[in-house]
């Protein structure tokens, strides 16, 4: 009879174990597994339905934080570009505009080295200069002094050359002051601010300028006065990323004179060596945006004096360029040029017929889109770009 009552209870026992896998098998077919157990046996928490996507999740150990919890990346984790000196930068940048302006030069060559060079050479060689954006005015009185030197000294290739050269130089005038106030002064960061029309590379430019200032030690603050394009303020900050420096701007459609005086003011608290202020690209015909240009420079001088308008040009746009530089001078006295896209002509006359326009100098070129396409102005090394000639 004990036997019976032992066998009873072996198949009861088999028939619990069995239920118990029938059970976990289908809790694990949903997608779940069985809670841990505690330290002591129990099962921590409770067994709820899974939701979208949460299959394949792995469980969280910690609760989720919030935006205002989460350490956002710091400025200190952003990596900080290295800006190419100055030194290498303009030995490549003469080599591009040697490649892009020699015809040019060749051209001038060719023609002052013919066997005979009569009227009508020397009425082409007028109207090359003129064709190259030099001026009615500077191409006749290049075409004076070559006449002159060419008669007295010889047509021989080593001496047209070398009177070419020295007549060009002339020409651009190496005795401009060429040098950016971007010095503190009185305890006051120096202040530049950049103007021009749309479409000429001018927010580029500005962060561009400031590679080459930290490049030479100097704390820089820019400005993203031109509120207007959407994208300006952006690209601007961005450049300041790039070189690990701050960019004050405002929200879209505000004020240009705000965010600019703002910019300064920071300049002046953090005791930055100079604020680079970027404004809306203007046209030259609307009053009313050039008189808000006028403003902005006026409500930057209620903190500190502007130490350099730069006016940036497109060099490509030859005359209509000069015309630009006329309105801009006369609203906000201009103290320099900058021109861009420089390597996209050989018309680098345009040097010449702006400075004589404005009686103000070329201070940097542009040549590229490269962060580090922009670079001093160099009369000499300009022109012997121009004509190719070899260091």
């Amino acid at each position: 009879m004990a036997e019976y009552v032992y066998l009873i209870i072996g198949i009861a026992a088999l028939l619990l174990l069995g239920l118990a896998g029938l059970v976990t098998s289908r809790v694990r077919g949903r997608g779940r597994s069985l809670p841990p157990e505690a330290p002591d046996g129990s099962a921590q928490g409770t067994l709820t339905e899974p939701g979208v996507g949460e299959d394949a999740e792995t469980p969280r150990d910690t609760a989720t934080r919030t935006i205002e919890d989460a350490e956002l990346p710091s400025s200190a984790t952003t990596t900080v570009e290295t800006p190419e000196s100055t030194a290498s930068r303009l030995v490549r940048l003469r080599q591009r505009l040697a490649r892009s302006q020699s015809p040019l030069g060749r051209g001038l060559l060719a023609l002052l080295s013919r066997d005979v060079v009569d009227e009508d050479t020397w009425e082409e060689i007028e109207d090359t200069l003129i064709t190259a954006d030099v001026g009615v005015g500077p191409s006749q009185e290049l075409v004076a002094r070559l006449r002159t030197r060419v008669k007295v000294e010889g047509s021989s290739s080593v001496s047209v050359r070398d009177i070419l050269r020295q007549e060009l130089v002339t020409l651009v005038d190496p005795s401009l002051d060429r040098s950016l106030a971007v010095d503190r002064r009185d305890g006051r960061p120096a202040v530049v601010l950049m103007v021009g029309v749309n479409g000429t590379g001018k927010t580029t430019t500005v962060g561009k300028l400031a590679r080459v200032l930290v490049t030479q030690d100097k704390q820089v603050v820019l400005g993203a006065a031109d509120t207007f394009r959407a994208a300006a303020a952006e690209q601007l900050a961005t450049w300041g990323e790039r070189v690990g420096v701050p960019a004050v701007r405002g929200a879209e459609g505000s004020d240009p004179a705000s965010v600019a005086f703002e910019a300064v003011r920071a300049g002046i608290e953090q005791e930055a060596d100079v604020v680079l202020v970027d404004t809306a690209g203007r046209l030259q015909n609307k009053a009313g945006l050039m008189d808000e240009l006028g403003k902005v420079r006026r409500v930057v001088e209620k903190q500190t004096p502007v130490t350099e308008v730069l006016l940036v040009l497109d060099a490509t746009t030859g005359q209509n360029g000069l015309q630009q530089a006329r309105v801009f001078s006369d609203v906000v006295n201009v103290t320099g040029i900058v021109l861009t896209k420089l390597d996209g002509t050989a018309k680098g006359g345009i040097v010449v017929a702006v400075q004589r326009e404005l009686g103000v100098p070329v201070k940097l070129v542009g040549l590229g889109e490269g962060a580090d396409d922009l670079a001093p102005f160099d009369p000499e090394a300009f022109v012997d770009a121009l004509l190719a000639v070899e260091d």
